[in-house]
This record gives C-alpha cells, sequence and structure tokens, in this order.
C-alpha cells in the first residue's frame, strides 16, 4: 500500500481550541466544537496548563455535577485530589488515570493537595469526557484508578508511548471502557517516531507540546487533528513533543452537551438542570458546603 502524505489525504478535520483563563492557569478545548461534537466516544478535550501557581494557591473545582458521560483525568504534571458523592477520595498524580463514570448521576469536587499548595502546585495535562453508550447512559455511578505502573508502555528508540484505554500496538490498558475505546500518550524524544494504529472508526491526534510531523506535515500545538478512516501515517519529532491519541467507534446517536451535562435526550439534560438548582443531587462527603451554580449561559455546549 502506498503511504498517504498529503494532509488532504490523511486530515480529515482539523479543531483549534477555545482558551479559557481560569485564573493562574488556562484551560484549551477543542471539543466540543462548531466543527465537531465528537471524535469516537470523546465529546469534550481540555488541555489543562501548562502552569505553575504561587505558594499557597491551587485549583478549587467546587461541586458540580454529571450525567449520561465519563470523566477521564490525566496529568503530565502536578496532582488533583478527587471526592464524589459515592464518598470516593482519591489523588491523581502524573501517569496514572481517573476514570469517573457519571451514569445516572454524580457529583464531584477537584482540588489541589494540601501538600502541593505548600510548595506551589504544577497542573498540566488532559481531562476528556467520554459518552456512554445507547444503553448504558443511566448505568449506575462509578469510580475507578488505574495507577501508573498498570498502564502498559510501549517503548521504542527515542518513543514511549502509555496506552492509558484501550488496545494499541499490540497493549491492553485495564481502564474500563463502555465503547469501544482508544486513548494514548505518547512522548517523543528528538528523532523519535511511532506509526499511527489504523483500526479505530475514528481517530485524531492532539499535540499537547513540541515539534511534530504526521507523515512530513507539521502539526501545530495545542490542535486536534482528525484523522480519515484507515488512513495509516507515522508521526515524528525533531526536538521532542507530547502527543494524544484518542478515538473509538463511531456513535450513531447524537449527544447534547449543555454544561456539565451530556445525553442523547434533551428532555434528560433539562431535567438534570431542575434537578440540581433543587438540589437533588447527592452531596460530595466532606466537600458539601459549596457547589458550582448551573450558568446563565454555560462554556462547554454541543453545536446541533
Amino acid at each position: 500500500m502506498t503511504r498517504r502524505s498529503s494532509s488532504e489525504d490523511l486530515i480529515l478535520q482539523t479543531i483549534t481550541p477555545a482558551t479559557h483563563d481560569l485564573g493562574g492557569f488556562k484551560v484549551h478545548r477543542t471539543l466540543p466544537n462548531k466543527q465537531r461534537t465528537m471524535v469516537g466516544p470523546f465529546l469534550f478535550f481540555d488541555q489543562m496548563g501548562p502552569a505553575h501557581l504561587s505558594v499557597g494557591e491551587g485549583i478549587d473545582v467546587r461541586p458540580h455535577p454529571h450525567i449520561n458521560l465519563a470523566t477521564v483525568t490525566y496529568l503530565f504534571a502536578g496532582a488533583i485530589d478527587h471526592r464524589d458523592s459515592l464518598g470516593t477520595f482519591a489523588t491523581i498524580e502524573p501517569g496514572a488515570v481517573n476514570l469517573m463514570t457519571a451514569g445516572s448521576g454524580i457529583v464531584h469536587s477537584e482540588r489541589s493537595p494540601s501538600a502541593e499548595r505548600a510548595v506551589g502546585p504544577e497542573l498540566s495535562g488532559i481531562q476528556t469526557w467520554i459518552a456512554l453508550p445507547d444503553g448504558q447512559e443511566e448505568i449506575a455511578p462509578a469510580f475507578e484508578h488505574v495507577a501508573r505502573a498498570e498502564l502498559p508502555v510501549v517503548e521504542d528508540s527515542g518513543v514511549k508511548a502509555r496506552v492509558v484505554m484501550g488496545s494499541l500496538w499490540g497493549r491492553s490498558a485495564p481502564t474500563t471502557t463502555y465503547a469501544d475505546t482508544i486513548y494514548a500518550d505518547i512522548a517523543l524524544a528528538g528523532g523519535g517516531s511511532i506509526p499511527i494504529d489504523s483500526g479505530a472508526d475514528e481517530r485524531a491526534v492532539y499535540v499537547a507540546e513540541g515539534d511534530i510531523t504526521l507523515d512530513g506535515m507539521r502539526l501545530d500545538p495545542m490542535t486536534l487533528y482528525l484523522l480519515r478512516p484507515g488512513a495509516e501515517a507515522t508521526l515524528r519529532s525533531d526536538g521532542g513533543a507530547r502527543v494524544m491519541l484518542c478515538g473509538g467507534e463511531a456513535f450513531a446517536t447524537p449527544r447534547h452537551v449543555w454544561w456539565n451535562f451530556v445525553s442523547s435526550s434533551r428532555e434528560r439534560i433539562n431535567e438534570a438542570k431542575r434537578a440540581w438548582r433543587a438540589g437533588e443531587f447527592a452531596k460530595v462527603p466532606d466537600d458539601d458546603k459549596e457547589w458550582i451554580p448551573i450558568p446563565e449561559v454555560p462554556k462547554t455546549v454541543s453545536y446541533p
């Protein structure tokens, strides 16, 4: 098979981020976007930082609700304390993954650990949301922490790729998946290269940092590139880079996104809005004194 090399043959869509300044650090959001809502089951893609906060400061994401999705938190640097309405407490550190399944409804908070605040927290990583498939949107909420040592790593000269979810390059992560899902963290040293697995229905590469080419085409940082189905290509870096590969099975039923709520049903989202306003969601133990109110105009929405 002749290797494809033109951007038209390899890249179906290029999505640049909307950047939000959250005070002390920035978030770069590529999904959802006016051009596209989902890549496989992924329908929210945020790069947090990189940032280094002052001593005594930290991130404080107050308790807030989710429905009909799973959140996936993966850090490059720093640490975050997670608490949720199931009673879970877990600290995530670089290379591990937190998978929180909202299902019928969950509330959680994310805050910098006290030890991090004492030295000035670092924050760098990716947070994504994954849609739950038809028939599973209202499953029971759950939480799963997969340690760094449990995630398989594929290494070659100048490249180290950690499989976060699904199966890639002959290795499979233990992380729970609800639909066919691929997700990997690819770190390339200068001169490193790696082929992109061509098996998933939908795939995208996201350049978190550094210089990177895809079959000789230079890719921009903080940009999501949706690849054409079946296209084969190789990532290569001259000076070092970090790239996320994400995707999986294409969803037949569209998903709607409004604030922190995701569903195939707009009526279900409206019911979640009502329930949060009415205080009917479960509380987060040890973090129930404050919460994020529903915004009049949310920053996260889908575009029908």
